[in-house]
């Protein structure tokens, strides 16, 4: 199959700087996000509507999920830099994934919400395996010049496959029931409408065994990724041996990871926006699209705004995006009518496609190349714990209402986290030009 063949060598450069490497990644981020995707608008509809979870254990679900995935990211990134490869932990990590979907759909068959919550720790956990890696390859595939874009362009591609898989999720049901039935579905069914059903009738299992399709086919382009990795006698800040497992870090780095900390303590799980948009009036099908038009926002300004932080800088973009997420979260803590989660998640795809990509360009520009991946690895460790912390207070006070019953406390401590998390960021001296890190081998082509 050409399609994974090893790259050569010496292949001419891609038009724009992106190089080949960076695009079979692409490629690979396209189709385990369209298996994941296809999960993710569904995940608190199955566990709500389907296996009986409340919204409490929901946040108990996906926050030890996440905090599991993302605490272990800094080991895979500090084995990653020891053993100077990435390729093999990028395959063992989306190989991990691929098949915890399966797991999941178990759930409505036999055991319940404890299976699903072992399949979703397991998808988590390959996340960890692979993010660092992939991202350290990356950038060691890119010039700094075009880090940015770089970045930019696998988020698209990734989120690009998120706009796919639910689309392919929603044809699926229509294929298992009807039109009418997978577009209204909602949390009752309709008084008198015979073709209406309540969400925990829709055969939403099955999508999870259809996942793992996708994701073996990323699995299968990570083998066209040319493993980049310093040439004997090339000169390194570790004299040519393996990093230290613990490393030291420039303190700009810190600062950032502060900032980010503070940041993450008030972002919750995604699956609480989704929550809320369908007990806000959205059907099963409404909620598809709705999450189909943030992703398409989010893949279609990923590369462009990678690419203006290449230009303008990545604090300012990161800055921007903080604040429009501090914006959204006004919104679903205040308005309750049905039209509001289209404008909100609209403005949310924005809010991804400015900070996303920019955070990998950002740290790859402080942190030499040799100590990356367990840079990378550390800021998902400690911003997953503060997500860990931010799903579990949100399921947990996510009935409460406060300033006389007008305020959802769940999204009020969303909105107010990223205005701390902004001031410590502010305050940070940009990286110098002369300062940006140049990956130790030349960029593969």
């Amino acid at each position: 199959m050409s399609a994974i063949q090893e790259p050569k060598e010496n292949e001419p450069p891609h038009a724009g700087g992106i190089s080949r490497n960076v695009r079979v990644l692409g490629w690979v981020s396209l189709f385990n996000d369209a298996a994941s995707e296809m999960l993710y608008p569904i995940m608190p509809l199955f566990l709500t509507a389907t296996l009986g979870a409340s919204p409490a254990l929901l946040g108990l679900i996906d926050g030890l999920a996440e905090g599991i995935g993302t605490s272990l990211r800094w080991i895979g990134g500090m084995l990653s830099d020891r053993l100077r490869r990435r390729k093999p932990l990028v395959i063992a990590g989306y190989t991990i994934s691929a098949f915890s979907k399966p797991v999941m759909g178990l759930a409505a068959v036999t055991i319940g919400w404890p299976l699903f919550m072992i399949g979703r720790c397991a998808d988590r956990l390959g996340k960890s395996v692979r993010n660092a890696a992939r991202d350290a390859l990356i950038a060691a595939s890119s010039s700094p010049e075009s880090r940015g874009r770089a970045f930019g362009y696998q988020r698209a591609m990734d989120t690009f496959g998120a706009v796919a898989g639910p689309l392919i999720a929603f044809a699926v049901i229509i294929a298992l029931t009807s039109w009418h039935t997978a577009m209204h579905a909602g949390w009752q069914a309709g008084a008198g409408d015979v073709h209406s059903r309540a969400l925990a009738s829709l055969p939403l299992k099955w999508l999870y065994f259809i996942a793992l399709v996708p994701g073996l086919i990323a699995v299968l382009f990570v083998f066209a990724v040319r493993e980049i990795r310093p040439k004997p006698g090339e000169p390194t800040k570790t004299g040519g041996k393996p990093p230290p497992m613990f490393q030291t870090y420039p303190p700009r780095f810190w600062r950032f990871v502060l900032a980010a900390f503070v940041f993450s303590l008030g972002n919750s799980s995604d699956t609480f926006l989704i929550l809320r948009s369908s007990q806000m009036g959205l059907s099963f099908g409404l909620i598809i699209f709705a999450y189909v038009m943030y992703n398409l926002i989010y893949a279609l300004a990923s590369e462009p705004l990678g690419g203006l932080s290449d230009r303008i800088g990545r604090k300012p973009l990161l800055i921007c995006g903080w604040m429009i997420y501090a914006a959204v979260y006004v919104g679903f803590a205040v308005l309750r009518a049905a039209w509001a989660p289209w404008l909100l998640l609209g403005i949310y795809g924005f809010y991804q496609a400015m900070t996303d990509g920019v955070t990998g360009a950002l740290i790859s520009d402080v942190v030499p190349d040799e100590k990356r991946a367990g840079a990378i690895g550390l800021f998902s460790s400690v911003t997953g714990l503060g997500q860990f912390a931010a799903s579990l207070t949100a399921g947990a006070v996510y009935s409460v209402m406060i300033l006389n019953g007008h305020v959802m406390l769940p999204f009020a401590i969303g909105a107010v986290c990223p205005l701390g998390a902004i001031l410590i960021l502010a305050t940070a001296g940009n990286a110098p030009k002369e300062e940006i890190n140049i990956p130790a081998t030349p960029p593969v082509q």
